[in-house]
């Protein structure tokens, strides 16, 4: 019996020390995971020769010439990557700066741009370029720039950028994985009837009925057009926020008036310029691709034709913003910000519903 457990102790120990060693084994061999400085150096490498922050001109081709436009690039995901499109035509990416607090806590790899036109690319004097075609063409050339395709490519646009991103998806969605409409109706004569029947009818009528004897004399280089639209329309509709941010005042100081005139009109109180008969309403089940339409309360834009949007897409879904106006990315940041994640996040991961 001594001899069998002197045996039987030899065997354990020697069977305790082979788990042992194989379970050292096993641990020096799994990888080590990448510490929290080798995460942030990785998303932060561009591979530029010279370093600029991100900011690169990307050549574009136009009809009458080639031109560069302003891009900042922010992060490395090779699985998700964000063209932001600002809105005007021609104000600026400036008060799109919020987002960078937002998707670089997610590690998304996006793209704050200035359209050709805009205050930090190039500013041709054609006329012929501003057209929503040819717009259509220059995101794709920039698309390209950025080496994105149907497996990782997001267009988030806000107000024009909406249009624009709508009209990319109806000629490029083959190149996208996911569209995200921000406060942008796809009919300009239903933004004009909403201004003109619900919108105006907010105003006391001694406040527009001056505005509207400013519009009849297209005397809108008059201060005082300005002076009653900010705080009876743009406070109430545009931003919400008792001071606008610095990106909002930036982008409007910034702003190319002439094609802002040419295509939108004089202001934001509905629309007279080229786009005042664009209509792609009736074209939208002719989107395949998941679609976030995004509403707001007080926004110039019916929130209920945002919602009705996102049916009419064959993929969408509707975020609704209960505090927010036509930049609801800042006057319900929360909500807005959490909605555009989680879209982004689902499609990216394959779990998006409607």
């Amino acid at each position: 019996m001594r001899l069998f457990g002197i045996i039987s102790t030899a065997v354990n120990h020697s069977f305790l020390g082979l788990i042992i060693a194989v379970f050292t084994f096993t641990i020096s061999c799994k990888p080590k995971p990448a510490s929290t400085a080798e995460t942030i150096a990785g998303y932060f490498d561009y591979g530029d020769s010279i370093e600029s922050g991100g900011v690169k001109m990307i050549p574009i081709k136009t009809p009458v010439g080639d031109f560069k436009v302003w891009t900042k690039r922010f992060g490395t995901n090779p699985k998700i990557k964000i063209i932001l499109l600002h809105g005007g035509p021609a104000m600026t990416h400036e008060y799109m700066e919020c987002f960078e607090t937002f998707f670089q806590k997610e590690g998304f790899e996006f793209y704050e741009y200035d359209q050709l036109g805009s205050y930090y690319s190039d500013q041709p004097t054609d006329s012929s370029l501003w057209t929503t075609d040819r717009f259509v063409e220059e995101v794709e050339q920039v698309r390209q720039a950025i080496h994105a395709d149907s497996t990782n490519f997001y267009v988030l646009g806000n107000s024009w950028g909406g249009i624009l991103g709508m009209e990319y998806a109806l000629k490029y969605q083959k190149n996208l994985k996911g569209l995200l409409v921000a406060n942008m109706v796809a009919s300009a004569p239903e933004y004009g009837k909403y201004a003109e029947e619900v919108l105006s009818k907010q105003m006391k009528p001694e406040v527009l009925a001056e505005i509207r004897a400013i519009e009849a004399k297209k005397d809108f280089a008059n201060p005082r057009f300005m002076e009653l639209l900010i705080p009876n329309f743009y406070k109430e509709h545009l931003c919400r926020l008792e001071e606008w941010p610095d990106g909002i005042n930036r982008s409007v100081k910034h702003g190319n008036g002439i094609i802002y005139t040419l295509m939108q009109g004089p202001s934001e109180f509905g629309i007279s310029g080229r786009l005042a008969k664009w209509d792609i309403k009736n074209r939208l089940k002719e989107i395949v691709i998941p679609t976030l339409m995004i509403g707001a309360k007080h926004d110039t834009m019916d929130p209920k034709a945002m919602e009705e949007q996102s049916k009419i897409v064959q993929k969408g879904r509707y975020l609704y913003c209960p505090n927010g106006s036509h930049l609801a990315m800042w006057d319900d940041q929360k909500v807005f910000m959490t909605g555009v994640v989680r879209f982004i996040r689902d499609v990216d991961s394959g779990e998006f519903l409607r």
